[in-house]
Formats: C-alpha cells, sequence, structure tokens
C-alpha cells in the first residue's frame, strides 16, 4: 500500500500562484510515476501532469502547459505541482496520484491521495 496525502490547496486570485505537496509513505517512492488530476464541479477527473520515476520526464495535459511544473524529491517522497498564472477554469480537487510504472503518462493509476481543493477567484 502507498498512502498518499495532498497539501497546499487553498484560494487565490486569478493570476495567482500555489504549489501543491504530496507526502507519500508506505511502499518505495521510487518503484511510482506520479501525478495529479484534479476534478471540477460537476466533470469528471481528467489527467494534469505526470512525472516518471527518476523526476527527468514530465508530461502535462495542454490546458496547463506553461503554467504548471511538476517535480518530485525523492530524498523526501513528495511531489510538487507549482502552479502558475492560475486561472478560474484551474477550480478544481485536486488528487495525487501514483502508478507502478516508470514514464510520466499515467493511465492505470493503482493509489490516489483524498485531494486538496484548490478555488481561482476572478
Amino acid at each position: 500500500q502507498v498512502q498518499l496525502v495532498e497539501s497546499g490547496g487553498g484560494l487565490v486570485q486569478a493570476g495567482g500562484s500555489l504549489r501543491l505537496s504530496c507526502a507519500a509513505s508506505g511502499r518505495t517512492f521510487t518503484n511510482y510515476a506520479m501525478g495529479w488530476f484534479r476534478q471540477a464541479p460537476g466533470k469528471e477527473r481528467e489527467f494534469v501532469a505526470g512525472i516518471s520515476w527518476t523526476g527527468v520526464s514530465q508530461y502535462y495535459t495542454d490546458s496547463v502547459k506553461g503554467r504548471f511544473t511538476i517535480s518530485r524529491d525523492n530524498a523526501k517522497n513528495t511531489v510538487y505541482l507549482q502552479m502558475n498564472s492560475l486561472k478560474p477554469e484551474d477550480t478544481a480537487i485536486y488528487y495525487c496520484a501514483a502508478q507502478a510504472s516508470r514514464g510520466p503518462n499515467l493511465n492505470a493509476v493503482d493509489y490516489w491521495g483524498k485531494g486538496t481543493l484548490v478555488t481561482v477567484s476572478s
């Protein structure tokens, strides 16, 4: 089992920044590609960003490219999502995800966090 705990969500004005963190515990962190998904009210959960087990490769959905950056610190068992130039449409619950694979494209998530709410006001 892998336990994932997100933090860093909150209320921010449009154009502002937030950094989300996800602390992992349980099995070996470097066995997992990590990522972030989000779910806006009334919408399905969608992929946002992923990072390979080494941290070398990243993958983003088009709507966040150039604004969001995913990174990981394997010594701290933590993955981050730096979100800049936030827009009201980024408002959602953001979920941390772990997948037992190496590449950054998460398509079969093994573990989920409980989520952290990000609200962007206009």
